[in-house]
């Protein structure tokens, strides 16, 4: 029997515990598990590295939100990511990622990554013409993608990429962050593993850093769990409880934040003070069909340019008073920054540098009219 996505975040792989009958699965605060003889561990159970019942619950339901066969969990997007690279590919091979990355992500490529002998190219996710030009033959093991990108929000068709990534025999790597998995799921366009920063909208409280892997192929899935138990960036059964709660409010969650972002948008569009919106929900955004395809609404993330310039764009950031000024996002607290200066700093110089006139927002579940008026104000 399938059930809708909003009954797969409450229940998937959280049955009431057995013993007690409690409703939440329990947090096994544990390192080791109790062996019934040598050899033999309970359920499988042997050390919280390898194994830990509060992690699996996380991961089963990452896997049904995803619509994979394998989830796995993960201390931080970053490990998330660092693992799956470490698995599929190794020295001399190269990855084609997004010329508008997540500042982390690309640091990972530029200064890690690249010394151990992994090459990458940056190409526009939004043109398959473009990926498929990059491609080096026998080379290219993964097209890694955003979508929406971060902080530009451009958009990757994702089927087409796909397609182009599988004809050059690489993996498709869809970073699925910005969507989530409410608004968008990967793998039912040919995606090959989805990425999270499981800290943004699926914890949803800013209280919790974690991340995901979720597969397509559950022989891709089990290397990479072993990968995941040889490495050891697994998180915490309390931060795997952490985002276990935040998933159950996903759904609802999420329409708000579309609701407010769609609003504010909307305002920004018109605004003397902007030079230009960058929304996925907006007609004039150039992937807003590409979107409207794939997604089930356009998110809670927007980025815009300020007229007045890069010192224009800071002082906006500094004046807002409900808007937090901080990193991260998809928090249930509004939230802006700049991402030159800020999430991005670490692209200063590359060809993913962000526009010095860029803000980023990623908007909350407040009341929306709260959030208009402290923009209009911080606008100047």
């Amino acid at each position: 029997m399938s059930h809708g996505f909003e009954t797969l975040a409450i229940h998937a792989g959280q049955d009431p515990e057995a013993r007690t009958g409690a409703v939440i699965p329990p947090i096994y605060q544990t390192s080791t598990y109790a062996q019934d003889a040598v050899g033999a561990p309970r359920l499988g159970y042997e050390y919280s590295r390898s194994g830990n019942p509060t992690r699996d619950a996380l991961q089963e339901c990452l896997a049904a939100l995803e619509g994979g066969p394998v989830g796995l969990a993960f201390a931080s997007g970053l490990a998330a990511e660092d693992t799956l690279l470490r698995a599929v590919c190794q020295p001399g091979d190269h990855v084609i990622i997004p010329d508008d990355a997540y500042g982390g992500t690309y640091r990972l490529f530029a200064r890690v990554a690249q010394r151990w002998g992994l090459e990458f190219t940056p190409a526009k996710v939004s043109d398959p013409a473009a990926i498929r030009a990059a491609v080096q033959p026998g080379r290219t093991k993964i097209v890694w993608v955003e979508t929406p990108t971060n902080p530009l929000l451009g958009i990757a068709d994702i089927a087409a990429l796909a397609g182009v990534a599988h004809d050059s025999g690489a993996l498709l790597v869809v970073d699925n962050t910005f969507a989530s998995p409410y608004l968008q799921q990967p793998i039912a366009f040919g995606a090959d593993v989805v990425v999270h920063s499981t800290t943004k909208y699926i914890g949803g409280h800013s209280d919790v850093v974690g991340g995901a892997l979720v597969v397509a192929d559950a022989a891709l899935g089990e290397e990479l769990r072993y990968h995941q138990n040889a490495m050891g960036a697994i998180n915490g059964p309390f931060d795997a409880w952490l985002t276990l709660r935040g998933i159950k409010t996903l759904g609802v969650r999420m329409d708000r934040h579309c609701d407010n972002a769609e609003r504010l948008a909307a305002y920004l569009d018109g605004h003397a003070k902007v030079s230009q919106v960058i929304y996925p929900g907006l007609p004039s955004h150039p992937g807003h069909e590409v979107a409207a395809k794939q997604m089930r609404r356009f998110g809670g993330m927007i980025s815009f340019r300020a007229s007045g310039g890069e010192d224009h764009a800071v002082e906006i950031c500094n004046r807002t008073k409900l808007f937090v000024l901080a990193e991260s996002l998809g928090g249930v607290e509004s939230l802006i920054e700049h991402p030159g200066r800020m999430t991005h700093a670490s692209a200063a110089g590359s060809p993913l540098e962000v526009p010095g006139d860029l803000v980023r927002l990623s908007v909350g579940i407040e009341t929306v009219d709260d959030l208009l008026a402290d923009l209009e104000q911080a606008l100047g």
